[in-house]
């Protein structure tokens, strides 16, 4: 059964948001960790409320009630069998061409003068009207290193240890890459 293992915490509380003073209810968590010559002197200001060392990860959760300043949340949130979300960056493809970011099929013949035009976009747009190229159109581009969230993905074990969560199925991003976890 392919499977992820997923580095979970330990995730410290570093500000608590409330109705009255901010408008809504979370808390933000701190995940990682950041060399104290590497961080603002704003943020230094912002653990130093959570009594903690500075973090290199910050997330906003909804949901979470009885939670301090200066908690620590882990993977004992997790229960085996349950089901999350999972929220990164994926790996980014730099330029490529439509064939291979949008499957086209190419002119797919060899013959008729075709000799330097096998994985070209063809056609992209109408002649003197609209006398334009409509957005969304399907070309060469940019592909990856963007936001992807992968849905449904169950929880096969909880190492609590280790901080581990060991997932069904892949997540976004290369090894080592920060990712956000939603129940």
């Amino acid at each position: 059964m392919p499977c992820t293992v997923i580095e979970a915490g330990p995730c410290v509380v570093t500000q608590v948001k409330t109705q009255d003073r901010d408008g809504y209810e979370a808390i933000q968590l701190g995940f990682g960790n950041r060399k104290e010559k590497n961080t603002p002197n704003a943020l230094k200001g912002h653990f130093k409320k959570a009594n903690t060392d500075p973090k290199s990860k910050l997330v906003e959760f909804k949901g979470f009630e009885g939670l301090n300043l200066g908690d620590t949340v882990d993977v004992n949130i997790f229960e085996e069998g349950e089901f999350v979300d999972v929220i990164g960056t994926s790996k980014g493809k730099g330029f490529q061409g439509v064939v291979k970011r949008h499957n086209f099929g190419g002119v797919g013949q060899s013959t008729h003068g075709q000799h330097n035009r096998l994985r070209a976009p063809g056609s992209i747009g109408a002649a003197s009207y609209p006398a334009r190229v409509f957005k969304g159109m399907r070309m060469a581009g940019q592909m990856g290193n963007e936001r992807v969230k992968v849905e449904n993905l169950q929880i096969l074990k909880v190492i609590a240890e280790k901080n581990l969560i060991v997932v069904r199925g892949s997540i976004p991003g290369s090894k080592g890459s920060t990712v956000t976890i939603e129940k």
